[in-house]
């Protein structure tokens, strides 16, 4: 299984690219490991696997702009690749690693809060699931996020139905509403109600995450299970906010997801 990720590793980049405007032809240049989508050159990291019609998608949580979060989360994908056999992408969000801020503010950015709830990054992220999704032939997207990554995916199931098959939720927030002012803000809880049946969903929660409370993934649970949703709930023990989507129950959770 996965072996353990220091966070000493998580080191700014030094030649990150959000400081340029990165045009679609100038991000086609910079080689295999980015893409143009959402009007963001994005960096990523991609391992092979043997189910060619499938496609795992990595997204990270929050953390201080420009940091090097592939230098964490490859090795992570690459882990995934060989436990599933399915190709496995990391994503570098925009403002992270060596991926571009042409529009959107990284959602580490210390002058705006919530971006992973607001219509413009559910657009982007949309496009670059889309563009990933067409790249590499896939039919089958299963998405995994931790923390802001896992809330946005967790509301593109609703807003953007049939775009993710499976979802792999670590530690999110799945109701904005009961965290701040939401005006203008839109969270799972939201479009619930949009959602396909035939998504899978595995929510993940810590029992000792104090940024992201188990009682918050528990609620959504049992609603989503009222709901009629094919859900799930992975309950990691002693388990905390940081690693949470890389446990071992969280990674036994997505090779059940990438086998049925």
């Amino acid at each position: 299984m996965l072996k353990k990720i220091f966070i000493s590793g998580l080191v700014l980049s030094a030649c990150w690219l959000n400081a340029q405007n990165i045009s679609k032809s100038q991000c086609t240049k910079l080689g295999d490991d980015f893409i143009f989508a959402g009007g963001e050159c994005i960096n990523y990291k991609k391992y092979s696997g043997e189910q060619k019609d499938k496609l795992n998608i990595v997204v990270h949580g929050t953390w201080d702009e420009g940091t090097n979060v592939l230098g964490r989360y490859a090795p992570f994908a690459e882990n995934l690749s060989f436990e599933t056999d399915v190709p496995t992408i990391a994503v570098a969000l925009p403002g992270y690693s060596k991926s571009s801020l042409n529009n959107l503010k990284s959602i580490g950015s210390k002058t705006e809060k919530n971006l992973v709830y607001k219509k413009e990054y559910l657009s982007f992220l949309s496009s670059l699931i889309n563009a990933f999704k067409t790249k590499f032939n896939a039919k089958t997207i299963t998405y995994i996020g931790h923390s802001a990554g896992c809330s946005i995916g967790a509301t593109l199931t609703g807003t953007n139905p049939n775009l993710i098959n499976n979802l792999l939720c670590a530690g999110g927030v799945y109701d904005i509403h009961k965290k701040t002012d939401a005006k203008g803000l839109i969270s799972a809880i939201d479009v619930i109600d949009k959602i396909d049946k035939n998504t899978k969903i595995a929510l993940v929660y810590g029992t000792k995450d104090t940024i992201s409370k188990p009682k918050n993934t528990i609620d959504f649970y049992n609603i989503a299970k009222q709901k009629g949703l094919n859900v799930t709930l992975v309950e990691v023990k002693d388990g905390v906010h940081l690693d949470l989507d890389m446990t071992d129950p969280s990674v036994n959770a997505i090779v059940k997801l990438d086998e049925e």
